[in-house]
Order: C-alpha cells, then sequence, then structure tokens
C-alpha cells in the first residue's frame, strides 16, 4: 500500500510540475517581438500548441517557434486545427523568451493579407 501510494505521489507532482507559469519563460516587461514567416509546424495541442514559423533573415533560414494557449482557449477565440495551413506566410506578434532564443508567447497572429487569425487581443498598454 504504502509504494501504490508513494508512485501515486510522484505521478501527482509530476503533472503539477510539467505545466509552467508564462512569466518564468517570456520577458513581459520586453516590448512585443513581431516575425513573419512561412508556417512549418502547427500543432494544436494541449497543454499549449505550437506554431513553428521559417523566417528568412541575412540571406538564411531562422526557426522561430510561438507557444499558445491551449486549443479550448483558442477556440473560443476563434481558432481551429485548420486556422494555419502549412507553407503559409504570417505574421506573429509575441513576448520574447527570457534567454533569447528564437521562441515566443504568441499574443496575436496574422495572415498575409493583413487578416487576424481569430479574434485579436485585448490592445496592450505601453
Amino acid at each position: 500500500m504504502a509504494r501504490l501510494l508513494a508512485l501515486l505521489w510522484i505521478l501527482v507532482c509530476g503533472a503539477a510540475l510539467a505545466h509552467h507559469s508564462f512569466a518564468v519563460f517570456f520577458d513581459t516587461n520586453s516590448q512585443l517581438r513581431k516575425v513573419t514567416g512561412v508556417v512549418k509546424e502547427f500543432r494544436f495541442s494541449n497543454p499549449h500548441g505550437v506554431v513553428t514559423l521559417a523566417v528568412k533573415q541575412g540571406g538564411r533560414e531562422i526557426i522561430w517557434r510561438a507557444e499558445t494557449n491551449s486549443p479550448s482557449i483558442l477556440r473560443r477565440r476563434g481558432w481551429t486545427a485548420q486556422s494555419l495551413h502549412l507553407g503559409e506566410t504570417i505574421t506573429v506578434e509575441g513576448w520574447p523568451a527570457r534567454d533569447g532564443s528564437n521562441y515566443m508567447r504568441l499574443r496575436s497572429a496574422t495572415h498575409a493579407n493583413g487578416e487576424a487569425v481569430g479574434t485579436q487581443p485585448t490592445p496592450v498598454k505601453e
């Protein structure tokens, strides 16, 4: 019985630690960052979706990743699993990663024609 309780405790604690705080990884005090690139992957999955973009920079292709909200929140904002298509050019805006990597927390996304993906979030006061 003690082993079963210990195993249960480990599983519960591990699940709690798997989810991270937004502020731990992303710099909310920084200016929002905008990146335009070609969609290489769009994962509409829990706990957070991810958009992977190939961005042309200085004659090279740089990979950027933008973490989204969970699919349930995205759906409430008008997103679906088909909101983005591989090969499509989009612009993403978000909070940059604290470690300086090509990673951000998505605030909004826009198709090449200027149309917003889903509904736009409330404006950030600057």
